[in-house]
């Protein structure tokens, strides 16, 4: 059956100190790497606190209509099941109402498909009012076109996957109509999260603030940077999506020029549709930023897949033309060359802080150029000018000497010209 229980699929009997049991089904029909897809899924299992077991994987043409995997398969699956006692069955691959009520019936075992592990990982990880209401709208979305072949099922739970505090805990029929109307509901709350958000971004923009968003693959370390450039204190642990929610945090450069950072929630490969949509008002934070920090793990085989993915979302965002520094995190358990660095590319560690220096100079030089460090030595009847530079911009030191006054100053774009007359160089 399905449970009325997300963010609480995997419940661990502590008492026991056993995790509960889980067999991984994949369906091989060439259209991507299954090896790796279901190694993410054994990690997206482990971040849901359970155990993979065994895993079955079978080569078709598509997936069975009624039981996704075929009736010998099936029935291998059964013993498994039976020999292992499993708790879960996960599917790598997106499952219909139907062929959960068949899958279930045959195995006589909870069956969950991708989806409503990362559905279940989500509500787990969700503290704020915008992520709840996120994992709400894509917990809805997911069931909706589910509800024709779920009638038992509803009845037997009371409700959809998750649905807590809601109309599957009041024993209410969940029809399309309702849930039309709490999907309805539910956006119109996060759309006016969302219009604060962008008048938030535009008041920054407007006060010329500048601005910088951390991107990646889940679990490639953001977090860690985050922390590591300003002591944010955000969760890091090493499991797929540690955490949802968007943190900003300011930071100043070398050049004394502030920053505000802002970590984004982790991507993974085939994320359903609607679960980016319902995070979209989060992501959409690297689609006004300055500069993006794409960070990477330098220590995946994946790599190359998992830039990928981070460059599609990206480009659906409207991302493009922002500048972009890659970088390559976690140099500590990796072979990459500092040498053999592409343009643009930073090698770190945040963990341990190692090539932190470099990356705040590369972030430095992508940012567009709004004010400039210089070191002055203004004739006193320049005063005039010093006013306007310590009200634009920022005065580091500042001392007057029997040739004028010699100044290190951050020195905004507008009196760049005018300051530069008296630029000290050498």
């Amino acid at each position: 059956m399905i449970e009325n229980n997300y963010g609480n699929i995997f419940v661990n009997d502590s008492a026991a100190e056993k995790l509960p049991k889980a067999l991984i089904a994949a369906i091989d029909t060439g259209d991507y790497d299954v090896e790796r897809s279901v190694a993410e899924l054994k990690e997206l299992i482990r971040t849901a606190g359970g155990e993979t077991v065994c895993e079955v994987v079978q080569k078709r043409p598509a997936p069975d209509s009624a039981t996704a995997v075929g009736s010998g398969r099936l029935e291998e699956m059964k013993a498994l099941v039976d020999d292992f006692d499993i708790d879960v069955v996960v599917f790598d691959l997106e499952l219909t109402a139907t062929q959960i009520r068949n899958i279930e019936e045959a195995l006589d075992v909870e069956t969950i498909d991708r989806t409503m592990l990362i559905l279940d990982i989500f509500a787990q990880r969700a503290n704020t009012k915008e992520g709840k209401l996120q994992v709400d709208i894509a917990r809805y979305k997911y069931l909706l076109p589910r509800l024709s072949g779920m009638g038992k099922q509803l009845s037997r739970t009371g409700g959809a996957v998750g649905m807590r505090g809601g109309p599957g805990e009041t024993k209410l029929e969940l029809d399309r109509r309702h849930i039309r109307s709490r999907i309805d509901a539910l956006e119109s709350e996060l759309k006016d999260i969302a219009t604060r958000r962008d008048l938030m971004r535009k008041r920054r923009k407007k006060d010329s603030v500048l601005t910088a968003a951390i991107v990646g693959y889940t679990n490639v370390g953001k977090s860690t940077l985050m922390n590591a450039l300003t002591e944010a204190g955000v969760l890091c642990e090493n499991k797929l999506f540690a955490t949802l929610e968007t943190t900003s945090r300011s930071i100043v450069l070398p050049d004394g020029r502030s920053v505000l950072l802002t970590d984004t929630v982790g991507l993974i490969s085939r994320l359903p549709h609607h679960l980016v949509e319902a995070f979209r008002s989060t992501l959409e934070e690297a689609a006004s930023a300055d500069v993006i920090l794409h960070v990477c793990d330098s220590s995946s085989e994946d790599i190359a897949e998992q830039t990928k993915v981070t460059k599609e979302l990206l480009s659906e965002l409207g991302c493009d033309g922002i500048p972009v520094v890659t970088v390559l995190n976690k140099s500590d358990i990796s072979e990459w060359s500092k040498e053999l660095l592409p343009e643009g590319t930073v090698l770190i560690s945040a963990k341990y802080k190692i090539g932190i220096d470099d990356l705040l100079k590369a972030l430095q030089q992508a940012l567009p150029e709004t004010a400039r460090r210089m070191k002055l030595l203004l004739p006193f009847t320049e005063a005039g000018l010093l006013a306007k530079i310590r009200e634009e911009g920022k005065i580091f030191e500042e001392d007057y000497t029997p040739d004028g006054i010699s100044v290190d100053a951050l020195v905004d774009v507008k009196l760049l010209k005018a300051a530069g007359e008296f630029e000290i160089r050498g």
